[in-house]
């Protein structure tokens, strides 16, 4: 019973999270940054903002979090926004998402690294009907250390890849080099 309760109260944080309910005035003061940085951020794809049915932004708790790590990121890091975005660019979401081979090939985002993959039209793919703001990709990219550990899984996989093919290693392989 109190397992089940957990769960419960678990899923609802979660969604209470996700429930935009701060105006972009209130996110701002929160943040400590002016309304003009929030839209500069909502305009470089750096964060996917709600609009409430009167078209004005309102940011969730889960927003709130996103944005403390791009600040954290710009402010500690030194990592500017080009920099944030081509990170975001790296993330390997064709392998979080499971595209298929096809899906990758005519992948903007696969083929790309400007930015995060929610800021490409996806047409023909499995992201194409995905709301982006409740999609795995994006949330990961909320949280600073899940995209390090992205990241350096893919670097590694890809250095992987590499020595598997390396010309040196494959001269050893055939007795090519003594």
């Amino acid at each position: 019973m109190a397992y089940n309760l957990l769960i419960i109260n678990i899923a609802m944080t979660t969604k209470f999270q996700d429930n935009p309910i701060y105006p972009i005035g209130t996110a701002a003061r929160m943040l400590g940054v002016s309304v003009q940085t929030l839209r500069l951020y909502e305009s470089e794809g750096l964060i996917i903002i709600s609009k409430s049915e009167g078209n004005q932004r309102i940011y969730s708790d889960s927003d709130i979090e996103r944005l403390r790590c791009i600040r954290k990121a710009i402010n500690e890091e030194k990592i500017s926004i080009g920099g944030m975005k081509r990170i975001h660019g790296m993330i390997p979401c064709w392998d979080i998402i499971k595209c298929s081979s096809d899906e990758q090939n005519i992948c903007p985002a696969y083929k790309n690294h400007l930015g995060g993959c929610w800021t490409y039209k996806h047409e023909h793919s499995v992201c194409a009907e995905l709301d982006c703001r409740v999609c795995e990709v994006y949330k990961l990219s909320s949280n600073c250390e899940r995209i390090k550990e992205q990241i350096t899984k893919i670097s590694n996989l890809h250095s992987e890849q590499l020595k598997e093919h390396s010309p040196v290693r494959d001269e050893v392989a055939t007795g090519a080099v003594s």
